[in-house]
């Protein structure tokens, strides 16, 4: 499921924009068509205009109400909505606005919900460095200097590709719980770049400028 809204806010249409000539919506539903594991792929958007690109790109479309496509509707809402009405396993959703997230990262991510019991996987980058939170220490002590590539990663969320089970998600859902964490949670190593997520003009300067340097082409000149 790739879910994209028309409206946002701080960059207009962003799904629409493009990185290197292909729209961000266009290229999410490439490389899971090019990933090869999924049963269904579905675009999951309250704009017909992604219906149209999702018929022309050969994949499914799915129309939330309008009211799950405002600013103040939640990723719980329409992931709830979207599976009440599509039996299946897993939901593994594909973030249009993560565009550095590759094919074989994919593969790699639906590859280990196979037998699994878990019954939400979360991409987590791997950030290995001195990290705190509220000024304390999270992965490292005051009490010794530690070398960098001694420490204990931290896993920092992606949100550019996540899984949860059906019956888990819906379950929480009806018991007013929050789904999104419900159940036996499982982390799934992800580069820092299929972090980096399109909300901004600048985010998406920057997905430009690293684009080349992960398909292995010579950077812009400048």
């Amino acid at each position: 499921m790739i879910p994209a809204r028309m409206g946002s806010q701080r960059l207009k249409q962003k799904n629409l924009r493009e990185l290197d000539g292909v729209p961000l919506i266009t290229r999410a539903i490439r490389n899971c068509r090019a990933a090869g594991v999924f049963d269904a792929i579905w675009v999951n958007s309250e704009h017909p205009t992604f219906g149209e690109i999702a018929t022309a790109e050969g994949v499914d479309f799915h129309q939330r109400p309008a009211t799950l496509g405002n600013n103040q509707a939640t990723s719980e809402q329409y992931i709830a909505e979207f599976l009440e009405q599509h039996p299946c396993d897993f939901v593994v959703q594909v973030h249009s606005i993560a565009p550095l997230l590759t094919v074989e990262e994919i593969r790699g991510f639906v590859g280990a919900l196979d037998g699994t019991d878990l019954d939400c996987l979360l991409s987590a980058d791997l950030v290995q460095i001195e990290c705190a939170y509220r000024s304390q220490p999270v992965n490292f002590s005051f009490a010794e200097k530690t070398n960098s590539q001694d420490l204990e990663p931290v896993q920092r969320l992606s949100w550019s590709i996540t899984a949860w089970r059906r019956s888990t998600y819906l379950a929480a859902t009806a018991a007013g719980q929050c789904a999104t964490y419900a159940g036996r949670i499982g982390f799934h190593p992800v580069s820092a770049l299929a972090g980096h997520v399109i909300k901004t003009e600048q985010d998406l300067r920057i997905a430009e400028a690293l684009l080349p340097l992960l398909e292995g082409k010579p950077p812009p000149s400048s």
